[in-house]
């Protein structure tokens, strides 16, 4: 925690004292013998007065300040201060030499500050010796060794701050070195698993798909049942399907854009395409930027509902709807006509006594995102809806 009110300030306690300082400055000189007006040295107290103001107000804002005004501002309240000192010789007006120091010794680079509060601290005792008489000794005296500790302790801590400054940019530079490392090594994994997939799952798709293809002429050519070579076109369908969305993947892994809302017109119709089944998309709402994870997770969850549609139902109609309100973004899928009943299992899909974690992944998902994820049967077929937040 800072020990100023303001980044790079005095500690408050500090500043307090300060201003209370100046204060009993102002008072003193309104008050005291000869006060400011306009005979005998009441001009002079006034002008005075009005130099030693107007250098404080100058050079007192804690915001960064050009060093050449505020040095201007620092002569004129110094200024001020020795003609107080001059002629109202009984009031704390000789005091404002107090604060010059304090303002160039924390406010002012070097040899400048170091310059400003020691031709001022010279001004002022050269005053105090023309006018204090057989005192001006002594007073002199403990003049300059109360201000000389000022101006050097407003020097430590205008280095300590100077000090603070750099241990924070240091620790932000450690921070965003430490990100930018996790970033590397998560890219460098990320690069890896693609690599796998590449050289693995995508190449046994490949393969797959090839002799599916082949299976197909070869069925065809020798006149086997229509309904064989129709199963084997849907598989070869599915494997190539699966090769695509393998390749997605190993592209999103590599940096490459997501797939989000704007693919699932094209998902619906490739369904309609290479399945018995109707597909219907319809949008409503006032479409908006969705973040790259929300984008994904409403592509994957359309996906693997409509995976689950053509592997476990025998449904005729299929619609997704993707509706955008104020509050959050929400995607239903949901088929209609006779198949095989499907039952949620602690997350997971079960049909025809295969069971798969299709719909725990999408559940995940969403729960990560914020968001929650329905997935039940229906009066004549089954429904996914997704909710995503805003």
């Amino acid at each position: 925690m800072r020990a100023s009110g303001r980044p790079g300030g005095p500690p408050v306690a500090l500043r307090v004292v300060g201003y209370v300082s100046l204060a009993v400055i102002v008072i003193s000189v309104l008050t005291v013998d000869p006060m400011p007006g306009v005979s005998g040295a009441g001009p002079l107290v006034a002008l005075g007065l009005v130099l030693l103001c107007a250098g404080i107000a100058g050079s007192l804002p804690q915001r960064e300040l050009p060093n050449g005004r505020r040095f201007v501002a620092l002569i004129v309240g110094a200024a001020g201060a020795c003609l107080l000192t001059a002629v109202q010789p009984h009031s704390a007006g000789f005091a404002g030499i107090y604060y010059v120091v304090v303002i160039a010794g924390m406010r002012l680079p070097g040899r400048l500050g170091l310059a400003v509060a020691g031709g001022t601290l010279g001004a002022e005792v050269l005053v105090m010796a023309l006018t204090g008489g057989d005192t001006a000794s002594g007073t002199i005296a403990g003049l300059v060794f109360s201000v000389v500790p000022w101006f050097l302790v407003m020097r430590l801590v205008r280095r300590l701050i100077e000090r603070g400054r750099e241990a924070e940019a240091l620790v932000e530079e450690l921070r965003e070195s430490r990100a930018a490392h996790a970033e590397s090594v998560a890219l460098a994994e990320r690069s890896r698993v693609a690599r796998d997939m590449h050289d693995v799952l995508a190449h046994s798709l490949s393969a797959l798909a090839l002799q599916l293809e082949g299976a197909r002429l070869l069925a065809r050519d020798r006149g086997t049942d229509p309904e064989v070579v129709a199963a084997v076109e849907r598989a070869h369908h599915l494997a190539a399907g699966g090769l695509a969305e393998a390749r997605q993947a190993i592209a999103a892994l590599r940096g490459d854009e997501l797939p989000g809302p704007e693919r699932l017109p094209a998902l619906a119709d490739a369904f309609g395409e290479h399945s018995d089944a109707t597909c219907r998309f319809d949008v409503s709402g006032e479409p908006r930027e969705l973040g790259s994870e929300a984008r994904l997770a409403l592509y994957r969850t359309a996906q693997e509902a409509l995976t689950n549609v053509r592997r476990h139902s025998a449904a005729d109609r299929v619609e997704i709807a993707l509706r955008y309100a104020d509050e959050g973004t929400t995607l239903v899928v949901r088929d209609f006509g006779p198949g095989a009943p499907v039952t949620v299992v602690g997350g997971s899909n079960v049909a025809d006594g295969v069971g798969g974690y299709g719909l725990t992944g999408m559940r995940e998902r969403a729960e990560l995102l914020g968001g929650r994820l329905c997935a039940e049967p229906t009066g004549d077929g089954f429904r996914v809806e997704l909710w995503l937040p805003a």
